[in-house]
């Protein structure tokens, strides 16, 4: 499971429409015990060192954090049921995606994300007209 998208990736996504907000539904599976630089905390706790940051940054840009949860069960389907959490975020457009995801300060905080995250899936959803 990745955790960074490949470039192939990124162009579908800048492929979509440009002219409307994006909401990016993130699923996120933490490691048993983080990585360095936060060896002796779990993958979670981790994850919450760049998450804590990394909202009060998406925010100060116009994104929102619109929903954030722990899964429980999968209902329908399968493949779904190694991940921990999930989150919706709202991006005012694919390009302001780009740009807070390249943002210095963003890969500065990235270290606890790595740390952190064993895998995710993110998927890039718009309103339907």
């Amino acid at each position: 499971m990745a955790i960074y998208p490949t470039t192939e990736q990124v162009g579908s996504l800048m492929a979509g429409p440009a002219d409307r907000p994006v909401v990016m539904v993130n699923l996120l599976r933490f490691k048993p015990r983080a990585d360095a630089p936060d060896e002796g905390i779990s993958g979670e706790e981790a994850y919450r060192r760049y998450a804590e940051p990394m909202r009060t940054f998406v925010e100060s840009r116009g994104g929102r954090f619109l929903w954030i949860g722990r899964v429980d069960s999968q209902v329908i389907g399968s493949g779904g049921e190694g991940f921990h959490m999930i989150g919706l975020v709202e991006y005012p457009s694919r390009e302001a995606f780009l740009a807070i995801a390249t943002d210095p300060r963003v890969q500065e905080i990235g270290v606890h994300r790595a740390a952190g995250l064993e895998g995710q899936w993110l998927i890039a959803a718009t309103t339907v007209k």
